[in-house]
């Protein structure tokens, strides 16, 4: 009996099936589907055209005189007139808001049984609806639809990548050589330090593969992209501009179905606990988010990371945020330009990620190691964004600046987003995985929108600043490299090690009601 077989049966589930490469190249192929490109990126751009569009100087008598690329735009929203680029931040911090409540509500229900794959199925389909509804909001009139498109797009598409990245641990577990390694490991021919690192590698070549896969898939679907932009002749026109912007999200959100539909037949179903007895399922969510909590308080090192992912989580989710409103102002909102800003952006991150991973690889480096490194350009981007709060010469005000980032983000901070996640792994307690994935996804949703909202804010006292977020963007950046610098991973898995035991004698999650 191999250790993870061993750790099933004290855990009363189901042994799991091996990681087939078919079933793994499914879970490769989802993602260059689940790419962004309609919720993240061109839906976020849309939004912030209509708003342009729908605006007025605010210099001149209210709603008497169009928005132009050099003037201030504002609209009234929520009882307030308020920026368009505070409108777009506000907007997303209420959309991250939704999220977290979301998450509390079912992000345990992936640990039960075989739902886990169930909501990523609904979270798709829904996303996808989006997606096409884009195409009945091509006037600036609609603007206020478009508030409600892009709060939906950004719930289904972070909610679908949440309940995807949960299934990777299991996938990186149950391939063949790990599952060889643990017999190994279980044989005494093999030590139990040897084979976790064996493990954090083999987790972070799935993660680094699929966002390298994704990255390729994705500068194909964006070169089709230009050509479809080209047959709309988006360029000559306002309005054409605006159709286009509707027809990529839709075109996005087909070719993400098509990807998606391999995993939905080829995932095996992985069981996972029972329910434990007197718990619903609209109830298991808010209880084991609590015990998980409290739980993670007792697991020193996975707490010190939940800290660090909550702030860190916050400064790159509002930076990007903010830079690409000053993005899409400094191109006027050129479909064609944001298309070929990403072709550079996405080449940049296929590179970057896959180095990340090559250099890892051969050094045979720490995932915590490699986070550390990847965090140093995040700061750097902030202070890239703060040099601009007292001048016009730097900061994301000129198009070179554009597309420098688009290479910058790419090379150097896109890794973030395979390292954070794999580093949730190492800290969690193997048999909550997805619970602990759940918990990181509802503290980053929480922080996610928690940022927006107070840089929106600041944006509004600065005067129309619209760099003066990246002042409290570094601060905040700066003090969360000190949880991280306090992470031990090998003390985090003899602390996941000590909670496993207590979970099998009945002290932690099944026996929670006697001390709640």
């Amino acid at each position: 009996m191999t250790s993870s077989q061993k750790l099933a049966s004290e855990l009363n589930v189901p042994a799991s099936p091996t990681t087939s490469r078919v079933e793994l190249w499914s879970f490769y192929l989802y993602y260059v589907g689940n790419n962004g490109l309609s919720g993240f990126n061109f839906g976020p751009s849309q939004f912030q055209n209509l708003l342009f569009l729908a605006g007025y100087d605010p210099s001149q008598p209210p709603s008497s005189t169009p928005c132009k690329s050099n003037t201030d735009c504002v609209l009234p929203y929520l009882g307030k007139i308020r920026n368009i680029n505070s409108i777009v931040l506000l907007t997303n911090g209420i959309s991250f808001a939704i999220q977290a409540v979301l998450l509390l509500l079912i992000g345990a229900w992936a640990d039960y049984g075989t739902w886990r794959p169930n909501i990523t199925v609904i979270f798709t389909l829904v996303a996808v609806a989006v997606s096409f509804a884009w195409l009945g909001v091509e006037d600036p009139s609609k603007w206020q639809v478009g508030v409600a498109l892009y709060i939906l797009g950004l719930i289904t598409y972070q909610g679908t990548l949440t309940f995807w990245t949960a299934a990777f641990p299991g996938l990186a577990r149950h391939l063949p050589e790990v599952q060889i390694s643990a017999q190994l490991v279980a044989d005494g021919e093999k030590s139990s330090d040897e084979h976790a690192e064996f493990e954090s590698l083999s987790r972070n070549r799935v993660s680094n593969i699929s966002f390298t896969v994704s990255s390729l898939g994705e500068i194909l679907i964006l070169v089709v992209m230009v050509g479809i932009l080209e047959g709309l002749k988006a360029g000559s026109s306002t309005a054409n501009n605006t159709k286009a912007f509707s027809v990529l999200i839709a075109f996005s959100g087909a070719l993400w179905l098509l990807c998606a539909l391999p995993w939905f037949f080829l995932e095996k179903r992985r069981p996972g606990l029972a329910l434990p007895p007197s718990s619903s399922l609209f109830a298991i969510g808010f209880r084991q988010t609590y015990i998980a909590l409290r739980e993670c308080v007792g697991l020193k090192q996975t707490f010190l990371y939940l800290i660090f992912y909550f702030l860190m989580g916050d400064v790159l989710n509002t930076t990007v945020t903010v830079i690409a409103t000053l993005q899409n102002s400094i191109v006027s909102y050129s479909t064609l330009q944001l298309t070929l800003l990403l072709i550079v952006g996405i080449v940049a991150q296929a590179i970057g990620t896959y180095s990340f991973w090559l250099v890892q690889k051969k050094f045979r480096i720490s995932t915590k190691a490699m986070l550390s490194f990847n965090v140093i350009w995040i700061l750097v981007l902030t202070v890239w964004g703060l040099i601009g709060v007292h001048t016009d010469k730097f900061g994301f005000k000129h198009t070179w600046e554009i597309w420098l980032y688009q290479g910058f983000y790419g090379l150097m901070v896109c890794p973030w987003y395979a390292y954070s996640q794999t580093m949730i792994s190492e800290v969690s307690p193997p048999s909550q995985m997805f619970l602990f994935f759940a918990l990181f996804s509802v503290v980053g949703k929480t922080s996610a929108f928690i940022g927006p909202l107070v840089s929106s804010a600041i944006i509004t006292v600065s005067g129309n600043n619209n760099n003066m977020p990246f002042a409290f963007l570094f601060g905040l950046g700066a003090v969360s490299t000190i949880f991280l610098y306090l992470v031990d991973v090998k003390k985090s898995q003899v602390e996941c090690d000590e909670f496993v035991k207590a979970e099998t004698d009945l002290k932690a999650f099944q026996g929670s009601t006697n001390s709640t």
